[in-house]
């Protein structure tokens, strides 16, 4: 079984080398990088400005800006007390009620955010990732959405709508721990890490002047071909997915010449507009060569 080490598609190579154009075909998870970056940032901003969290049973009171005197027993034979002014009481549910006697009142290490909007926002970006990697929206289809939600939106705006979704989305309370957005961030990021720099890597094919060795599974071996009436073709973009999250990445769709012609999908290969050209020049070269 042979293997070949991916090389840059633009590196410039010396005089007497062979060129290679290396083709990966990446997973749809690279298209989740946005969730584990939020996570990130989210992680920061509750780790700075977030509070401790209290888990309280029903029937708990909070009473603001209360003054008075509390007493406690420390030990079995010590009692404390204390005076204050001007704060924030939370009582639990009184001793003598059995069903909130069991749930005692709890300030927990956990970090979380006053701002309600960090988990609001999470939960978009989240939703939104997932209907874009799961929803392709090629070439027309892109424009139609975009001119769809515009209109939308212009339309609601006229019919004094907007306001109201607005004042529905405030009453949205969607909250995350500091270790929840920790968990999540760190878990995506190194699954997407791994993906991204081992699994990925292992689907892949490459051009040199005259051939084209493919590899289309982990474990498999390199397959060549000749590029002699080998076309290749970039399939319409994604506005969303290609462009937005993938920073100009593509599908790419190569067939073969012969008595026995292959093709070979590609989908997810990054900076492809670029590798296109460079494929297209090497292709050139060679019939220049040749002839």
């Amino acid at each position: 079984m042979s293997t070949a080490t991916p090389q840059p598609a633009d590196h410039a190579h010396a005089p007497g080398t062979r060129r290679e154009i290396v083709i990966v075909s990446h997973s749809p998870l690279f298209y989740w990088w946005p969730v584990w970056a939020v996570c990130f940032l989210l992680f920061l901003i509750t780790w700075i400005t977030g509070d401790h969290m209290a888990l309280v049973p029903p029937g708990a009171n909070l009473y603001n800006k209360a003054s008075g005197t509390l007493a406690w027993e420390k030990t079995a034979s010590v009692k404390e007390e204390v005076k204050f002014d001007n704060r924030d009481v939370l009582l639990g549910p009184a001793a003598a009620d059995a069903k909130h006697s069991a749930a005692p009142v709890i300030l927990t290490p956990v970090r979380v955010s006053t701002n309600k909007n960090l988990g609001v926002l999470f939960t978009l970006v989240l939703l939104v990732v997932v209907f874009i990697t799961n929803v392709p929206l090629r070439g027309l289809w892109s424009v139609i959405v975009i001119i769809f939600l515009v209109s939308l939106v212009i339309i609601l705006a006229l019919l004094h709508v907007l306001d109201e979704i607005f004042n529905a989305v405030a009453f949205l309370d969607i909250r995350l721990s500091m270790g929840g957005y920790a968990v999540i961030g760190l878990t995506l990021f190194a699954l997407w890490l791994i993906v991204f720099l081992a699994f990925d890597r292992q689907i892949y094919m490459v051009f040199t002047p005259g051939q084209l060795r493919v590899k289309l599974e982990i474990g498999d071996a390199e397959t060549a071909y000749d590029t002699t009436g080998m076309t290749i073709q970039k399939q319409r973009s994604d506005l969303f997915r290609h462009w937005i999250l993938g920073f100009g990445s593509g599908d790419l769709i190569v067939k073969t010449s012969g008595s026995h012609p292959h093709q070979f999908d590609m989908p997810n290969v990054l900076f492809l507009g670029r590798k296109v050209r460079d494929i297209e020049d090497l292709l050139r070269s060679r019939q220049v060569v040749s002839g």
